[in-house]
């Protein structure tokens, strides 16, 4: 099969062929029609991240395809199945983590010590085919094409799990930090959830695309949200910490902000004169929240309340996707097609 191989850290993808896998115990092989390019992939083939021990690596967790084989002990999914797969596939069952037998999560992934994690742990789904946990897919919405399905499966997962973990009441007003990947779903998700919703970004050129994709108000820092009468959620869907830091000045009494994306260089802090105790505000952490979520968030999109833009690369030109990802060019998902 054609995979999407990266040499070693800091080194262009390169398409290769290499053995097609076949569906272990447990597993769905699937021919993939549509995989996304996460800011994550980029960040493991820099080095950012520990170089996955595989070889060959593939990267990748926004894999959406058909099952084409179905392994030993399976039950939940057939054959012909359009599914999709997520980053954590699977735990060891047995350390003090997963003797809380909690749900699988992105939690899940960051405690376990043998935790199975698509394109950091084993093959991931850039490439025609990847074997995956058959309890770690979704089945997706008949509505939903292969491409548009791709980049839900970890930004959109991670928007709306971020969402949902903020909680906000029916006359709370949510902010969304950063228009990108993950920021243009959270705001369609927020507005398509009732809530006004402001934008926050420092690109004047995004200004009237946030407000087409659904935000109420748009401005470009911390201090024009609290002049514009503050939030009481702020979902950091961007990767500077230090815009999030900024943003505090918007927060209002008893907000919360919600960290969920990763940056590799800056800390989030807060301010040592900051009165964030005295206005129990809160910090909150947001990963992959559980399928359960995964499913909402795909089943929005199926609905046409929450439409994500992406642009779509076939394989051979799998090098040049990453690099637009890489140089910010890409208007805001970048989706590879390995038919």
């Amino acid at each position: 099969m054609w995979a999407a191989v990266v040499p070693e850290a800091k080194a262009r993808w390169e398409l290769r062929e290499i053995p097609t896998p076949t569906a272990g115990p447990g597993q769905v092989l699937i021919r993939v029609h549509a995989c996304g390019v996460c800011h994550n992939d980029l960040w493991v083939s820099q080095g950012v991240f520990p170089f996955p021990p595989l070889d060959p690596v593939v990267v990748g967790h926004e894999a959406a395809g058909e099952v084409v084989e179905v392994g030993p002990g399976v039950t939940t999914r057939r054959v012909g199945d359009r599914v999709g797969t997520t980053w954590v596939q699977a735990t060891c069952g047995r350390c003090d983590y997963c003797r809380l037998n909690l749900p699988l999560t992105g939690q899940s992934g960051m405690n376990c010590p043998q935790s199975v994690m698509s394109g950091l742990t084993v093959q991931g789904g850039h490439a025609q085919y990847v074997a995956v946990a058959a309890d770690s897919t979704v089945l997706l919405p008949d509505a939903l094409s292969y491409e548009t399905a791709a980049p839900v499966l970890c930004a959109g997962y991670t928007a709306w799990s971020a969402l949902r973990a903020a909680d906000p009441k029916p006359h709370e007003r949510v902010a969304v930090l950063g228009i990108g990947g993950l920021g243009h779903l959270a705001v369609q998700f927020a507005r398509a959830a009732g809530f006004e919703t402001v934008a926050v970004t420092s690109s004047p050129d995004k200004h009237e695309l946030a407000r087409s994709l659904g935000a109420d108000h748009v401005v470009a820092d911390g201090e024009q949200l609290r002049a514009a009468g503050g939030a009481d959620v702020v979902l950091v869907t961007g990767t500077s910490y230090r815009a999030a830091t900024e943003s505090l000045q918007g927060l209002r009494p008893n907000g919360r902000i919600v960290l969920a994306t990763i940056d590799p260089v800056d800390s989030f802090t807060i301010p040592p004169t900051s009165p964030f105790w005295a206005q129990r505000q809160q910090v909150i952490g947001a990963t992959h929240n559980g399928l359960d979520q995964l499913t909402e968030a795909l089943d929005l999109v199926a609905s046409g309340a929450v439409t994500p833009m992406v642009e779509i690369f076939p394989k051979e030109r799998v090098a040049e996707a990453l690099e637009r990802v890489e140089q910010g060019g890409v208007r805001f998902r970048a989706v590879v097609n390995y038919l």
